[in-house]
């Protein structure tokens, strides 16, 4: 039971993060009430092409940069998780010179719709859609809401675990509905000044808290930026899986692609993932890593309990309302854009091909985002026994990643590759790693980190597809990716 200087520190957050969520939800509404609505997919889901650079900035930042990561990643109370987030500027460099152009060129509302155009063929995009949708609804939105969830209760706003979830995910799901990407993007942009802000003064505080003294007691693997063979990171792996994972996530997920493809041009486009890389390798590190040391310090390994633990610690109650707020602000902004680009998927790659033209995208995207918000908070009490939730969803998105991957390796890089092959590459790489990580899970000298792993299971779905459509389908592949880029240049000249 709690005291009643507890419950009031209780209340005395609540209300702040209520008045916050409050002000930012007025203030992105006074942004997007001056844009039109037309209810057509390229309103709905890539804001009418009307982003400049800075809402695209913001969006992919709070896109990625949820309670995942900071309760993730800081939960592993180790260092060594910064990696993640620096080899994610090299992925966003990729995004903006090399898949930003290839995207507009090619004139697509989802990701998906690409490999339609390089196959030739519509089975592999409704398959990779397919596997976008099962990710998004079964583990990303109820992971997201979870660990909001997690964070706002261990911060001290004592409430039941799914009450928590299920105004995260009401208020997410009423940004979806009213405005799509645009109100999206904006709230994600406007959130994202404070929740950076206060991440970047709770490091400083959690320092000071130590003395500024991040070492002391504190293990030296917990410390180093080198990653023993057993660690969440190895070392090697930098140079093996990590970079794979960093073109996937970034460049062809379609939650962070889609706001890259929501600018007026090109230019503005690269403008925008620029300026979120430039946020990735200054800002990103250190919050999502420090917070979790000092938290070793002051608590013990606590897992993913450090973060709201620390906060409600060296945070006034008042400011800590304010920071529940922007925690709470962006838990729904990420899960907004994850149901805006599910929602994306569906209407675009099944709706639209298989049930019937839509008519208003705004009426079905209500009905769709109403039916992923229920099943997304049912589905929280799942994740509750995760011990490391940010390693968990790497793991699990080992499933999809490589797999999907293969497709636009084969499709980007080759001509004369059948849609059938690209399948058979992609179910190649699924059943794959499936069995190698949650089946037979080898030991000794055989055994691979499943990050290693991820680059066996990409390079064996491209070498399957290409073997595939030769020996069984009697097609002759080419190298050709310079022909590729001039068939999409004149499809956009067109």
């Amino acid at each position: 039971m709690m005291t009643g200087a507890a419950a009031g520190g209780s209340v005395v957050q609540i209300a702040v993060c209520l008045g916050v969520t409050l002000a930012i939800a007025l203030a992105t509404w006074a942004t997007v009430r001056r844009s039109g609505h037309d209810g057509s997919r390229k309103d709905v889901y890539l804001a009418g092409g009307k982003l400049n650079w800075l809402f695209v900035a913001g969006a992919i930042t709070l896109t990625n940069l949820s309670t995942d990561q900071l309760v993730g990643m800081n939960g592993n109370q180790m260092l060594l998780l910064a990696w993640w987030e620096i080899s994610g500027f090299f992925g966003l460099l990729i995004l903006a010179y090399v898949f930003v152009p290839i995207y507009y060129r090619a004139r697509v509302t989802t990701v998906t719709e690409l490999l339609e155009q390089r196959y030739g063929g519509g089975g592999i995009r409704t398959l990779v859609s397919a596997i976008f949708l099962f990710g998004m609804v079964l583990i990303y939105l109820p992971a997201g809401l979870y660990s909001g969830a997690l964070f706002l209760k261990t911060a001290g706003i004592d409430l039941p675990m799914l009450v928590l979830a299920g105004f995260l995910g009401a208020v997410a799901a009423a940004y979806t509905m009213s405005g799509g990407l645009r109100a999206v993007a904006v709230m994600e942009t406007y959130s994202g000044v404070g929740v950076l802000a206060i991440a970047v003064l709770i490091v400083i505080l959690a320092l000071n808290a130590v003395d500024w003294d991040i070492a002391r007691g504190v293990p030296p693997e917990r410390l180093t930026m080198i990653g023993a063979a057993d660690s969440p990171i190895p070392f090697h792996t930098l140079f093996t899986g990590m970079i794979f994972i960093q073109i996937y996530y970034w460049s062809t997920n379609q939650p962070i692609t889609q706001k890259a493809m929501a600018a007026p041009s090109v230019r503005e486009a690269q403008k925008g993932v620029l300026a979120a890389a430039v946020v990735r390798i200054c800002i990103i590190p250190a919050i999502v890593v420090i917070p979790g040391v000092v938290a070793f310090q002051l608590f013990g390994d606590i897992d993913d309990a450090a973060y709201g633990r620390l906060v409600g610690e060296v945070l006034p109650p008042w400011l800590s309302g304010v920071f529940a707020a922007a925690i709470a602000a962006a838990v729904i902004a990420h899960t907004a854009a994850v149901m805006n680009a599910a929602v994306g998927l569906y209407a675009v790659d099944f709706h639209e091909k298989f049930v019937r033209p839509v008519a208003d995208h705004r009426r079905l995207s209500s009905s769709v985002t109403g039916i992923l918000t229920v099943t997304s908070i049912a589905l929280v009490p799942v994740f509750e026994n995760a011990n490391s939730i940010i390693n968990l969803l790497q793991q699990l998105n080992g499933l999809s990643s490589m797999p999907i991957l293969s497709a636009f390796v084969v499709g980007l890089l080759f001509t004369g590759v059948a849609s059938r092959a690209a399948i058979v590459g992609v179910l190649w790489g699924f059943a794959l790693y499936a069995l190698y990580t949650f089946a037979w899970q080898p030991s000794g000298g055989i055994a691979l980190h499943y990050i290693d792993f991820m680059v066996v299971t990409l390079a064996s779905s491209v070498i399957v597809a290409l073997a595939f459509n030769r020996l069984a389908l009697g097609g002759r592949a080419q190298f050709a990716p310079r022909k590729v880029f001039a068939q999409l240049a004149e499809k956009a000249a067109a």
